[in-house]
């Protein structure tokens, strides 16, 4: 099992950032997670990360169970890829840098890399599209370079488990479409980690991503195989407004659904 997570809940003061989380995610497959903001998705991957400790219940990954295993080890199993990485991040370092980083998931690089991590460094960025970047500093880049380059880093240490926290955000139309076909590529490798997408964009979900949990107000609302939770009744259920959908090359676009009485 990649994660499961039993009756998960995480209170501050008297209020509740999540409650009752019951959910597993197998190895193999590929989860997106939807949420509006303040739905606690940020929350729920501290607490898979073990940045966070939940207030009740039992959380494991890659069969590790938290609290009898040391977390700095787990995390190396985890690629995990955010803003707030993003912002960590000394501007200074090259690109190749920042990826080389990812072998020991540490903020800036502290040992001398080996030849066989200068080696993937490259073949990683080269990957991405981002060969010709190697030696450049990381404050120069574009937002859609350094979505790349940080998902190269987080893909360093060969994670089991690779967090994409909403890496699209600040893209423009035709970098986010080229960030997506990365991300597709490595759902295809068949040795590939699993992956977790976090987004309130459905239309980023790409058909790759074989179930979906739709978190609100730090619950589940629903979870289950993204055919079967993608749908106009259960979208206009989680949002409480009737929501259209149409399908485009496998993947849900949504709108406002038109009211009745102006049709």
């Amino acid at each position: 099992m990649a994660i499961e997570l039993r009756d998960v809940s995480w209170q501050r003061e008297d209020r509740y950032i999540l409650r009752g989380i019951d959910w597993q995610v197998k190895q193999g497959e590929h989860w997106c997670l939807v949420g509006q903001n303040g739905s606690g998705k940020t929350s729920l991957l501290n607490i898979i990360c073990g940045y966070v400790w939940p207030t009740t219940g039992q959380v494991s990954v890659m069969g590790q169970r938290y609290g009898t295993v040391d977390l700095r080890e787990v995390r190396k199993s985890i690629g995990w890829v955010s803003s707030a990485l993003m912002a960590r991040l000394h501007e200074h370092e090259t690109a190749q840098r920042v990826v080389l980083s990812g072998r020991e998931a540490t903020i800036g690089l502290y040992t001398a890399p080996e030849e066989e991590d200068l080696q993937k460094a490259a073949e990683l960025l080269e990957m991405f599209g981002c060969a010709s970047l190697i030696h450049s500093p990381y404050r120069t880049l574009s937002q859609g370079e350094r979505q790349k380059v940080l998902i190269a880093r987080a893909l360093m240490a060969s994670p089991r488990l690779l967090i994409l926290d909403e890496p699209c955000t600040g893209l423009d139309l035709l970098a986010r479409e080229q960030l997506l076909e990365m991300i597709d590529r490595i759902a295809r490798q068949p040795d590939g980690p699993t992956l977790l997408y976090v987004t309130h964009h459905i239309e980023e979900i790409l058909p790759c991503f074989t179930h979906a949990l739709l978190l609100k107000n730090g619950e589940v609302d629903r979870a289950g195989r993204t055919v079967d939770v993608l749908t106009e009744a259960e979208l206009s259920r989680f949002f409480g407004v009737p929501i259209a959908i149409r399908q485009v090359q496998g993947r849900t676009w949504v709108s406002l659904a038109e009211p009745a009485s102006a049709r």
